[in-house]
């Protein structure tokens, strides 16, 4: 059954969560006391909230440094106030959202704040007699105003996406940003000393400077990364020009891997190697023949010889692009048989590079369910099915499990726009097309054993 989204609800949680902030905020004006202290805060936070820090992937605020200095410079009233205000900058976004986004975060400071407050956190110049206290009431706000901002947007994730979409949530942006905001609530107690130390509003340059600096560098290596990976995909276009048929295939391919990828919880940093992996799995394909590729007919051994090269020839491709290290075995082995009869080293069983297994599995699943010149495109079931039955032989069975897993719950997006089998072509078997008995699509010694 497909989650839709329940908006009446929706908009009676976040009027709800609305109102809830309001009263807090109108609760916190009132227990303030330097206004011109909290007004600086207020600028500083302000700036922080138009800036953002990038940490695997994920976009932290800065203005959470800000908050956790708020507790200890002025108390936690004020980081209330300081929150509401950081809040009027915002990412364009529907209007609920904006709300919402708002309301978030006054809650989640005002969480944090009682923490601060049931710990007896120090405020003000108190706190360079009772440093150890500090650190343990900013910590313990830190880790509130997490939970606090986690259960917030679980309540909406639930009503929007699902229970799906909460999962989601927790594993790729609360697991990958606990420990750095923890980091920057250190970096929060450092500014509030700083701050009263003397140098006041000039605390937030010495402290916020150098975290725009980092940010600029990683923002530099991320844009990098963005593009050698499109220089990767267009030359993988390129390639598969070659052959109408396969046009696509490695995109889903890496689609592909992405899926069963997240199926088995993969970090996201192996994730996003394993995605590359399987985009560049069949590079190497540029030093072959087109003559081999498109030859209307089974192919000789000499032919399968120079498909074989093409595994090595992809690694020699990607071999000077570093953040590409991960996915070379990937792109040699991916060819390799759970069995040991598969090239270009004959590895069997665990012996073959994880994630070659997997690109293994995926990469003749879309060649089975595709049209090519010399059959018609497989239906889903009865290619996982293959799978199924190549178990043990072709393909690591605890992974062909996850997949037809997957695969029969989130279903799968086969090629679209192929041309219909070509009726004049001879029998003919594509290098992908593992199905039992087909030798891997040559003649000889260079087809290996037939089942």
């Amino acid at each position: 059954m497909t989650w839709r989204p329940r908006a009446r609800a929706l908009w009676l949680v976040v009027a709800l969560t609305a109102a809830l902030a309001i009263a807090t905020l109108v609760f916190a004006l009132f227990e303030v006391q330097n206004g011109l202290v909290v007004a600086g805060l207020c600028l500083v936070a302000l700036i922080a909230s138009s800036l953002r820090s990038v940490h695997t992937q994920r976009q932290i605020e800065l203005v959470s440094v800000v908050l956790v200095a708020v507790y200890v410079i002025a108390g936690p009233a004020a980081a209330v106030i300081v929150a509401a205000v950081a809040s009027l900058i915002q990412a364009p976004a529907p209007k609920i959202k904006l709300i919402f986004n708002s309301a978030q975060r006054v809650l989640s400071a005002a969480g944090a704040a009682v923490a601060y407050a049931a710990l007896d956190g120090p405020v003000g110049k108190e706190v360079f007699d009772r440093v150890p206290d500090a650190l343990i009431a900013t910590t313990a706000a830190s880790i509130v105003l997490q939970m606090v901002n986690a259960l917030l947007v679980s309540m909406v994730l639930i009503l929007e996406r699902g229970p799906g979409g909460v999962g989601e949530f927790f594993r790729h942006v609360v697991r990958t940003t606990a420990i750095p905001v923890l980091g920057y609530g250190l970096l929060g107690l450092s500014m509030a000393v700083v701050w009263l130390g003397g140098l006041n509003i000039f605390a937030g340059v010495l402290i916020l400077g150098p975290l725009v600096l980092a940010r600029w560098a990683l923002s530099q290596y991320e844009a990098e990364k963005t593009a050698q990976a499109a220089t990767m995909r267009a030359f993988i276009q390129v390639i598969e020009t070659k052959d109408l048929y396969t046009r696509g295939h490695s995109e889903r391919v890496s689609e592909g891997v992405g899926i069963l990828g997240r199926q088995l919880q993969l970090s996201d940093e192996r994730q996003s190697a394993l995605e590359h992996a399987g985009l560049l799995h069949d590079v190497g394909k540029v030093g072959v023949p087109t003559s081999i590729i498109r030859k209307p007919g089974r192919l000789d051994d000499a032919e399968m010889d120079a498909i074989r090269l093409h595994p090595a020839r992809g690694v020699e491709l990607i071999g000077n692009i570093p953040f590409l290290e991960e996915v070379k075995s990937a792109v040699l082995h991916h060819h390799e048989k759970y069995d040991g009869s598969g090239y270009p080293a004959g590895l069997a069983g665990k012996n073959i590079p994880y994630f070659a297994r997997i690109i293994g599995i995926v990469d003749a699943f879309d060649c089975l369910t595709s049209t090519r010149s010399y059959r018609p495109a497989r239906e889903v079931e009865e290619t996982l099915a293959i799978l199924v039955q190549d178990r043990h032989t072709h393909f690591d069975p605890e992974l062909v499990d996850a997949f037809v897993q997957v695969i029969r719950a989130k279903g799968w997006k086969a090629a679209v726009d192929q041309p219909a089998p070509d009726g004049n072509v001879q029998a003919n078997v594509d290098h992908d097309d593992l199905s039992l008995g087909s030798g891997g699509g040559a003649s000889g010694s260079a087809a290996g054993p037939i089942a």
